[in-house]
């Protein structure tokens, strides 16, 4: 008898390509059916046919105190009673805009878009703008949406389907981008050597989040800030995943480092389909209608979205130990972890920092794209088939991270680290 989850996934690939809205869904590379989720509560999620999860993905990150925070739901339902979208300016935007810029210092103006896809599209074209520059340096298995500029060598779900870069994609598109090493700053270098005076930007994940979690090497983004400015290229820090995670203030302010341009996705909105990018004054004044560089959206700011981010990121703001509280209980999970890992001697590399962490089925070290590609896929497909049957609901791929959020604590953190011990007692 087919479960619900089957059921819907049957009727799905009938009607949706892949039978998901988003490849990072399928369960494809782990040889499985996409469960479909009904609802969830704190680090909880709930499927179709009843089954209860501890979930590691938070939507990809945002949920930083847990699924179906009250008050972020309340601010929702009261905004909603006034109406879902006006295509107007209101009062919230101005709100969020002072909220943001008053207390990130690399932010001096903002602009509110809907995804973080478009907040990247949208910051390089401000970059090339102001800088008369065309040319723009990404780093192998990033990821920064899903535009045609940014699909070269790209992490998350292109990596994971093999796919380094997307059909229907004109090689005019990808001509100025340029690809660098991860943790390289040689091949940064080279790169601007050989390309003088033409190149724009550099855009980096500042903690590379999904080729799964590799860390910035002692130097790597201070290297950048130094090499852009030699090079009159501007910094750009995509903090989609990091951003108000790691610190308040992200990975700018984690590693002290101060990006030109950053750009923000659903965190700022708690989940709900929002981006952002912003950055030094004079380059943000260049955005229409102020200036040159046209960008425009009819849901940018939407006022029910708005008031969920305003409401989340008042509380990170005032409540500094939600990370606190979140970090430590992502050091007894990450490090509990490791302390299996070695006491059953698998071959595996676990790379945290955080509240985020990611496992590599190989011997390690991964500090680059070649690196995370050396990972055994299959291996993960079975770790992951047996961590979802024992409740412990992860991304189904290798290449993306682990979310921890307040809500996880010490019991769902002793059932994760039961799970994976079953397993490795079972290989």
């Amino acid at each position: 008898m087919m479960s619900r989850s089957e059921e819907l996934f049957a009727r799905a690939v009938k009607r949706i390509p892949g039978g998901v809205n988003s490849p990072v869904r399928a369960y494809k590379n782990v040889g499985m059916t996409p469960r479909f989720i009904q609802g969830a509560s704190g680090p909880y999620v709930f499927d179709v046919d009843g089954n209860q999860y501890i979930d590691y993905i938070l939507s990809w990150g945002p949920m930083m105190q847990g699924h179906n925070n009250q008050e972020i739901l309340n601010a929702v339902v009261r905004a909603a009673e006034n109406g879902l979208s006006y295509g107007a300016a209101t009062e919230i935007e101005v709100e969020m805009a002072e909220l943001l810029c008053e207390n990130l210092p690399h932010l001096e103006m903002v602009r509110m878009v809907n995804s973080g896809t478009e907040a990247v599209m949208s910051a390089i074209r401000a970059a090339r703008g102001f800088t008369g520059r065309d040319k723009v340096i990404k780093f192998m298995g990033c990821y920064h949406g899903h535009s045609d500029a940014m699909l070269v060598k790209a992490g998350s779900g292109v990596m994971t389907a093999g796919v380094p870069d997307s059909a229907g994609v004109p090689e005019g598109c990808t001509r100025d981008t340029l690809s660098a090493v991860y943790n390289d700053l040689g091949s940064v270098e080279e790169l601007f050597a050989r390309c003088p005076k033409q190149v724009a930007a550099v855009i980096v994940e500042p903690v590379a989040a999904n080729m799964g979690v590799v860390l910035p090497a002692p130097g790597f983004l201070a290297g950048l800030r130094r090499l852009c400015d030699e090079n009159g290229a501007l910094l750009i820090f995509d903090e989609v995943i990091t951003g108000f995670r790691l610190a308040f203030g992200g990975a700018a302010e984690y590693y002290g480092i101060r990006p030109d341009l950053v750009t923000y996705g659903k965190i700022i909105g708690a989940g709900m389909p929002v981006g952002a990018y912003g950055g030094r004054r004079e380059i943000m004044e260049l955005v229409a209608p102020c200036g040159n560089v046209y960008q425009a959206g009819t849901l940018s700011g939407n006022p029910v979205a708005m008031a969920a981010g305003i409401t989340q990121v008042r509380y990170l703001l005032e409540h500094p130990e939600v990370y606190e509280e979140t970090n430590r209980t992502a050091e007894l999970l990450f490090g509990g972890m490791e302390e299996l890992l070695q006491r059953y001697g698998r071959p595996c590399t676990l790379n945290h920092v955080g509240s985020l962490g990611s496992i590599f089925f190989t011997p390690g070290p991964v500090h680059n794209y070649a690196q995370a590609k050396g990972s055994d896929t299959e291996e993960f497909a079975r770790y992951f088939r047996w961590m979802l049957d024992h409740g412990i609901h992860l991304a189904p791929s290798q290449f993306e991270a682990i979310f921890v959020s307040r809500s996880h604590g010490k019991e769902t953190t002793e059932k994760t680290l039961e799970a994976l011990e079953g397993y490795l007692k079972e290989q």
